[in-house]
């Protein structure tokens, strides 16, 4: 399942209003991960480069395990966290902040409230700028009317 993938499903879910926290969870599914991944087929699952995914591991964001021949090979974890990174990175997570995150996450239950606070602090930047899209379509919305085109939600 491609990241393009993913976001259909993920809005699919919003038609009927906001999504659930099992909706999200379905999302994350990753029961079909049941054997280690190579990089190809993770990128070819996330929709992301091999480059990027190499890009992750060297940033620390993601630990992976090699073969006998030197080959990655991503787990179950593994695939799950870079679809976290993934997420966050599509809502505009900046890498440092991604970095932090998860080298408070992988510190334990202690910094769970420093992580709240970070996500916290996102998710306000990610409601502004959806706020500010929201406004730009509006725009983009009356033009295309000034110009005898269709506009609104079924269009």
């Amino acid at each position: 399942m491609t990241t393009d993938d993913l976001m259909t499903r993920a809005l699919e879910t919003l038609e009927d209003g906001p999504p659930s926290i099992e909706a999200i969870l379905r999302l994350a599914d990753l029961a079909e991960v049941s054997e280690p991944m190579t990089i190809a087929e993770v990128a070819d699952l996330l929709d992301i480069s091999p480059h990027t995914l190499r890009y992750y591991e060297r940033a620390g964001l993601v630990e992976v395990a090699r073969d006998g021949s030197g080959h990655r090979l991503y787990d179950a974890a593994a695939v799950r966290r870079l679809v976290f990174l993934t997420r966050m990175r599509l809502s505009g997570m900046p890498m440092r902040d991604l970095q932090h995150y998860l080298s408070l996450a992988d510190a334990g239950e202690r910094t769970v409230p420093e992580r709240l606070d970070l996500l916290l602090e996102h998710r306000d930047t990610v409601r502004r700028r959806i706020r500010e899209l929201t406004l730009s379509l509006t725009a983009i919305e009356y033009k295309i009317a000034t110009y005898g085109g269709s506009t609104g939600p079924d269009v």
